[in-house]
């Protein structure tokens, strides 16, 4: 009987932390949704005019970083050509070389100045909405003429005052932030994809 008790205390717990994260997609409200089908817009614009989505983040938000960069330019529900996406998390030699050259605050920012370019897209993840290295390659971005999009914990934090279009959630818990930006960057992804396969057919873009 106790082995029992033991096991329905666990499935609790595991029902309390569902109710968690549908707590945390109830954040999505009229306005959250404007921002998706603006975020797509951009991202439909950047890729059409030849430019490319940059991303950036740390430790689960790298991970996302990386996913985000993968659908790109893999694929994500259609079959199509690769489409234009660097994830700066991803160099080792690069990343420690700079860290270890200059500082760990500057690993994105400095990769951006070397690959990025006007008209290009850099979306910042960021469970705390504080990181640093991740602060330094929005404000360079804004200097080089980059926009800026924030999937971002914490009420935004500072960086939710510097992006451009910024997705938030008051909270901190880290994978909350991150399950929260991937389920929203996946329905955004879907809808860029599927405008940017239209303008493929239609002969818009090659």
């Amino acid at each position: 009987m106790e082995n029992i008790k033991k096991e329905a205390r666990k499935l609790l717990d595991a029902r309390e932390a569902i109710k968690k994260r549908i707590r945390v997609l109830n954040y999505v409200d009229n306005e959250m949704i404007a921002k998706i089908h603006l975020i797509s817009s951009e991202i439909v614009e950047c890729i059409k005019n030849g430019n490319k989505v940059l991303t950036c983040g740390n430790g689960g938000s790298a991970a996302n970083a990386q996913h985000i960069t993968g659908d790109i330019v893999g694929r994500f529900k259609r079959e199509r050509r690769g489409f234009a996406g660097v994830a700066l998390t991803v160099d080792t030699s690069t990343l420690t070389a700079i860290g270890n050259d200059y500082d760990y605050s500057v690993v994105f920012e400095r990769q951006l100045e070397g690959i990025g370019k006007r008209g290009d897209i850099l979306i910042a993840l960021s469970s705390s909405g504080n990181s640093l290295n991740v602060i330094k390659a929005v404000e360079k971005a804004k200097r080089m003429d980059i926009k800026t999009i924030g999937f971002l914990g914490n009420n935004g934090g500072k960086l939710g005052e510097l992006v451009d279009i910024s997705i938030t959630i008051p909270d901190k818990e880290s994978d909350l932030c991150e399950e929260f930006a991937m389920a929203l960057s996946h329905i955004i992804l879907e809808e860029a994809e599927a405008k940017l396969c239209e303008l493929i057919d239609k002969g818009v873009m090659v």
